[in-house]
């Protein structure tokens, strides 16, 4: 086949996860609810630290904003994915597809990069708790969110420029729920040799955040077994539950996508494995921190009742 110039192709095909009509009422339904549980829950916990001065502290701070990239992680792929299915088409834009790549990787990566600066700050606040105030004063944790941003922004960015180098056959058709560069490259016609640097900044950018937190986290059990009483111990621990079960769950099933595409050659496996960590951790996280932190819970109540 002929390879045509990328500005020539108007759109792609995103194939879903199931072509059968059988099953589209029952993904619409089940992406739908997941979509607005994850909106409403993190939502919730946006509110929850913003209208509570009791919650006013860098650990929260942190969490309100990790709550609203999930927000803008999610909303990148379920919103066009249900309206495709309610109006049975598959079509999405050439310019579409790059905007929604670009905003996956933003929002992706800023969630990778503010689960590293909260270990950072459960690090400062258990090794370190009478500098606690001084070193995670507002102007650092301000400077720490927005850094945190304009990489994400700027690798965001990158993968924007390096795919739309790429150039197509007359295939365009994506097996997947979204626009996945993967998959891109997979219909390329053109030199794809790019993806490995594309790869190597991913491997940076996963890379650093993990090292950031393996660090934090090292130090603090380092730090706990000086600590002589079992209930000291727990104490300062049950802090880092919440965080440490997101970040299980966020690095969990982002790695175990990874593993699945490797292991297997169907992209269709792939993009239902993609589900876990595009769709079902953001909307688990709210639940985590809520359920876990009595804090949130209780912040949550008094809103609430306020509200009523």
């Amino acid at each position: 086949m002929e390879p045509q110039n990328l500005t020539g192709v108007s759109e792609f095909l995103l194939l879903g996860l199931s072509e059968d009509p059988e099953w589209q009422p029952l993904l619409f339904g089940l992406f739908l609810s997941m979509y607005l549980i994850s909106v409403a829950g993190n939502l919730l916990i946006i509110l929850a630290v913003t209208s509570d001065s009791h919650l006013h502290t860098p650990m929260y701070f942190f969490l309100s904003n990790l709550s609203l990239a999930d927000i803008g992680f999610i909303s990148t792929t379920v919103p066009k994915m249900v309206v495709n299915i309610q109006t049975q088409s598959k079509s999405i834009t050439y310019a579409g597809c790059l905007t929604q790549m670009s905003f996956f990787y933003l929002f992706g990566i800023l969630d990778s990069l503010l689960l590293a600066v909260m270990a950072y700050d459960r690090f400062v606040a258990i090794c370190h708790p009478l500098l606690y105030i001084v070193i995670m004063n507002p102007h650092l944790c301000g400077l720490l969110v927005l850094l945190s941003f304009f990489i994400s922004l700027l690798d965001s960015q990158l993968h924007r420029s390096m795919v739309s180098q790429l150039t197509f056959c007359t295939d365009v058709e994506i097996p997947h729920f979204f626009c996945d560069p993967p998959q891109l490259f997979n219909l390329a016609c053109s030199d794809t040799s790019i993806s490995i640097l594309l790869y190597c900044m991913g491997a940076i950018f996963a890379g650093v955040p993990i090292s950031g937190i393996i660090f934090s986290y090292t130090r603090i059990a380092l730090s706990l077994l000086r600590v002589s009483s079992s209930g000291g111990k727990y104490k300062a621990f049950s802090t880092c539950g919440s965080h440490l079960s997101v970040i299980c769950l966020f690095y969990g099933t982002g790695l175990g996508v990874y593993l699945s595409s490797t292991v297997s050659s169907s992209p269709r496996k792939g993009a239902v494995a993609s589900v876990m960590y595009a769709v079902v951790t953001p909307m688990l996280n709210p639940f985590i921190y809520s359920l876990r932190n009595r804090d949130i819970k209780r912040a949550l109540q008094r809103t609430l009742s306020r509200k009523v």
